[in-house]
């Protein structure tokens, strides 16, 4: 086998560089650990940007994928999939929906919330009714409408025009949010956590303000999980934490615990807005990734995941706290469940490499934010791990 460098340099000659890649290249994973391919191990709490909620190539997961790779890999949407009907019925079980929508990402499954609520909003409201209001510092996809909805300039930069009918208005705001309802607002989507903008957690109360001004004003409210979903808070949903019911929740990265989906969920009332030919997607909903997500989920439901995570979560939340007490240089620890911002008054990407240098992966958010968001069946010995390499590179920063 080609050593990293060997990879890397051949990478550089044909793969795009819409990334800026840490010179790490994956071989193998096995729970919260990552192999290269020199054979370097590193303790991943990173996750695959909050994919590998079971850490990697769980055994529940894997073996689903090989006993479907035999039997059927894909088959149109034309026909009825017995595997996507079995997911689609756990979705509904499991949450306030009646009804979901397959695809393939978390943009994908957003793009569809968003045509679903302007199409629904104009059926029942009048041809006016278009507008989607979103937070600052938000990230919403990477698609041309997407990027739309995301409250960060860096991420538009250079794809103008970009889309109208989009507001953003402070995160926890909620005077502004009230502010930018208009006759022409049809929509408020959020994440209930903000991920990609540096692992913002709303001040008590106001997701359920949101809602009430959603009612209020005969709007639908979009919750955004595709990063928080999925067992990532301690709960299944995201919305559970605070008692919220949306009308429309979107999930990706981990609810096939690695292979790519995305989903929306919602009513039955609002579902019947997209009739046939309205909406659809080649591979979403295939029966090898939706065997994958039955096997996760169910394992995130019900094989004590969920009790790992509130109790690991309250576990790293501490170490990082005292890391806190230690150095002036960190601003704020904050989160919910296993996604945990450190705050900090320095920049933090290098910290990140001199991490990675000594086995520990994380990334750092909005240039200041580093996030942590290991597999939910972390231990105990891992987070102390990961807090003494942690501790030596904090230490060698200040």
């Amino acid at each position: 086998m080609s050593t990293s460098s060997e990879w890397i340099n051949r990478a550089d000659t044909h793969v795009m560089k819409t990334y800026g890649r840490y010179p790490i290249v994956a071989e193998r994973g096995e729970g919260c650990r990552l192999w290269d391919v020199d054979g370097k191990v590193y303790l991943d709490f990173l996750a695959g940007v909050a994919v590998n909620n079971l850490g990697h190539c769980h055994p529940k997961v894997v073996a689903a994928l090989r006993e479907q790779a035999g039997r059927l890999l894909h088959c149109s949407n034309f026909y009825h999939i017995p595997q996507q009907i079995e997911l689609a019925e756990w979705l509904c079980d499991h949450s306030f929906a009646e009804r979901v929508f397959f695809c393939n990402s978390g943009a994908e499954a957003n793009e569809a919330a968003m045509k679903l609520a302007r199409k629904q909003s104009k059926e029942k409201h009048g041809e006016h009714r278009f507008e989607v209001i979103t937070a600052l510092a938000s990230f919403h996809g990477r698609t041309i409408a997407t990027i739309s909805a995301t409250g960060q300039e860096k991420i538009k930069a250079g794809f103008a025009p970009l889309l109208d009918g989009f507001k953003h208005v402070p995160f926890g705001d909620l005077q502004a949010m009230r502010q930018a309802i208009t006759p022409n607002s049809c929509a408020i989507m959020l994440e209930p956590i903000q991920g990609e903008g540096g692992v913002n957690v709303p001040p008590p109360g106001y997701l359920q303000a949101v809602r009430e001004l959603c009612d209020e004003f005969k709007l639908l409210l979009i919750f955004d999980e595709v990063q928080v979903g999925c067992g990532r808070t301690g709960s299944l949903w995201a919305y559970e934490q605070d008692g919220v019911i949306p009308d429309i929740m979107t999930l990706a990265k981990a609810l096939a615990g690695g292979p790519p989906i995305g989903a929306l969920l919602t009513t039955e009332e609002l579902a019947a807005s997209l009739g046939p030919g309205t909406h659809g997607s080649t591979f979403g909903g295939n029966p090898l990734v939706c065997s994958a997500a039955l096997a996760a989920m169910q394992t995130i439901s019900d094989d004590g995941v969920l009790d790992n995570c509130r109790a690991m979560g309250k576990y790293l939340t501490g170490k990082l706290k005292e890391l806190q007490d230690k150095y002036a240089f960190i601003k704020d620890v904050r989160g919910q469940g296993l996604i945990i911002g450190m705050e900090l008054d320095i920049e933090g990407g290098s910290l990140v490499v001199k991490a990675m240098e000594r086995g520990l992966l994380i990334n750092c958010t909005v240039g200041n934010v580093l996030r942590f968001v290991p597999p939910l069946i972390v231990s105990r010995a891992e987070i102390d791990e990961a807090m003494t390499i942690l501790d030596e590179v904090l230490a060698a920063a200040s």
